[in-house]
């Protein structure tokens, strides 16, 4: 019976430090107007190592940054980074949503 409640506590330890990292950090972004825009904050975010993937949705004024497998950024670092590119950060959240399903809710629907 012992090797149970300890392959518990090794499941739990495993869950808990993977859940620990969200696989996305969407910001509330004040300033994005246009593509240029976008096409900046790419590029920035890109830079930062852990970045696996960076969405903008100008109507919603969104950036989503998908992150790399057991990587992560701190809300601090991706703050600087839109501050010092001219941007407003007004919130950040960490989530677990997929960046592929934040780009889908990025494309306009077709008629």
């Amino acid at each position: 019976m012992k090797p149970f409640p300890q392959f518990a506590v090794a499941a739990l330890v495993m869950f808990a430090t993977s859940s620990a990292h969200a696989a996305t950090i969407e910001m509330n972004v004040n300033g994005l107007v246009c593509a240029f825009c976008a096409q900046g904050i790419e590029k920035k975010i890109h830079k930062l190592r852990p970045t696996a993937d960076v969405v903008v949705n100008l109507e919603q004024h969104l950036v989503a940054v998908g992150l790399n497998d057991g990587q992560d950024i701190s809300d601090a670092e991706l703050r600087k980074a839109l501050t010092d590119a001219g941007y407003t950060v007004t919130a950040i959240q960490r989530t677990d949503t997929p960046i592929d399903v934040l780009r889908g809710r990025a494309k306009p629907d077709k008629p």
